[in-house]
């Protein structure tokens, strides 16, 4: 058995059959995405595998993580389910896969929000959580065929989904994206 057979058996028995499907589909997305632009694909593959290792947890569980891993996060995230799930995954990568790659913990940590100067495998994997194959939304076609050739205008294009989606539902914007994209843009136009 592979250390990668051990963690889908682990994430076949605690998550959603749909969200499972999901970090299977975002693993494989991000080795392709690794490969095209020279990544070690390893640990593009791992960090997609696990990245929402968390996210079906009750909040409370997450919040003893947080206090496990001695983490402290802005009052948005350690509110909004969908953001805190990406600090927490570092208690499961670490205690329960023994996995203590800085590069595929970081990758985790920032595939919800992003942040300024993203490393390749950072952008690779908030990309790949974005647009691997079960996802639908209008403009995902696009991300998608951008990420194969300019992964920066992919990631500045998914930036602008993600925003007018939160826009749209009336939702706070974590700081971050915010960073991310204005940083994305002022490199992307240098």
């Amino acid at each position: 058995m592979t250390e990668y057979d051990a963690i889908k058996e682990y994430l076949a028995k605690t998550l959603s059959t749909k969200r499972f499907i999901h970090s299977e589909n975002t693993a494989k997305t991000a080795e392709e995405l690794a490969l095209i632009y020279k990544v070690d694909s390893k640990k593009a593959y791992l960090a997609g595998l696990v990245h929402d290792c968390t996210r079906e947890l009750d909040i409370n569980q997450q919040h003893n993580m947080l206090k496990a891993l001695g983490i402290e996060v802005d009052e948005l995230t350690i509110t909004t389910k969908e953001l805190i799930h990406a600090f927490t995954a570092e208690y499961l990568i670490i205690n329960e896969f023994n996995i203590h790659d800085k590069e595929v913990i970081s990758a985790v940590r920032f595939h919800t929000t992003g942040k300024e100067n993203m490393t390749l495998l950072e952008k690779i994997i908030f990309l790949s959580d974005v647009m691997e194959p079960s996802r639908s939304f209008p403009g995902v076609d696009f991300i998608r065929q951008l990420a194969r050739s300019n992964i920066d205008e992919a990631l500045l294009t998914a930036f602008d989904s993600s925003i007018r989606f939160l826009l749209g539902k009336r939702q706070r914007i974590h700081p971050n994206t915010l960073l991310g994209r204005n940083y994305v843009l002022k490199h992307f136009k240098e």
